[in-house]
């Protein structure tokens, strides 16, 4: 009989388990959101390096934050207003005002420039976690940044403002470089192309492809794209922040350009939250 009862047991705990696994579709994204601490992936041939960039002074990208929590750099972001910063979502999702600070106006994450404090969150309301949709997050700040050369707003692109494919665009982070030669502690970019919608999708297709709030940006040899610790940074093209940068299979792969948030679908979510 205790067999009988054991044996029972058994089946339900694994019907229960097996009912619990979440839907591939609804989970395509948790594990390659471009975040510090996701996991990452071994270097391929021609991906070795942001990944595939080149070092720069923060003059050169004077709106790139870094967001950090507890003093260490966990994404980046943009400078939109003298008060406000965009970033992504899953950066800020979880976390409070109090864990969380900006460096502003320097080359290195950690030292210089000057350490920021936040005085709100506000993550869009539509992000979901389980595809990295409505992947925005505003950051009001206690006080105003002290513009200068090193720290100044990136224009914003107009409601569903859109773009020609291949319009080349520049990425800037201290995210992995996958290259032990090329060190992360300086700001480093590349630039990259964004990529057609449809193939995108198409690309993406079996891990559910992409939504209308996000765009594409890469090569179709890899090479060249935003990694791990990237995550919230800018995707900058004639001036204007076009995307926030959000995820991807890897790193710089082949067939897998970068997905970011694209601006333009929530210009005027940005606009009613910050008046900007």
């Amino acid at each position: 009989m205790a067999r009988c009862l054991y044996s029972f047991l058994c089946v339900a705990l694994f019907l229960v388990s097996c009912s619990a696994l979440p839907d591939p579709k609804k989970v395509r994204a948790r594990s390659r959101p471009r975040y510090e601490t996701a996991p990452t992936t071994p270097s391929v041939p021609g991906a070795p390096r942001i990944v595939g960039g080149f070092q720069i002074d923060i003059s050169d990208a004077p709106y790139q934050i870094s967001l950090q929590s507890f003093g260490s750099h966990i994404c980046g972001g943009s400078i939109i207003a003298r008060k406000w910063i965009l970033t992504a979502a899953h950066c800020t999702d979880g976390r409070t005002v109090f864990s969380l600070r900006i460096r502003v106006g320097s080359s290195r994450h950690a030292r210089g420039g000057v350490l920021m404090r936040i005085k709100r969150i506000i993550q869009h309301p539509e992000y979901d976690d389980s595809t990295i949709d409505y992947d925005y997050s505003l950051l009001e700040l206690a006080n105003n940044i002290a513009l200068s050369k090193n720290a100044q707003p990136v224009a914003l692109p107009e409601q569903d403002e859109s773009y020609m494919d291949d319009t080349l665009c520049k990425i800037s982070g201290w995210g992995l470089t996958q290259s032990p030669t090329e060190a992360r502690s300086s700001l480093r970019a590349a630039y990259v192309p964004t990529y057609n919608h449809a193939k995108c999708d198409e690309a993406y297709a079996s891990y559910g492809g992409i939504t209308d709030q996000m765009l594409c940006a890469g090569y179709e040899m890899g090479g060249k794209d935003a990694c791990q610790g990237d995550s919230g940074g800018p995707l900058v093209a004639e001036g204007k922040l076009l995307g926030v940068v959000s995820w991807g299979i890897g790193c710089a792969q082949p067939n897998y350009p970068g997905v970011y948030a694209r601006v333009s679908a929530v210009r005027d979510w940005i606009h009613s939250n910050s008046g900007v």
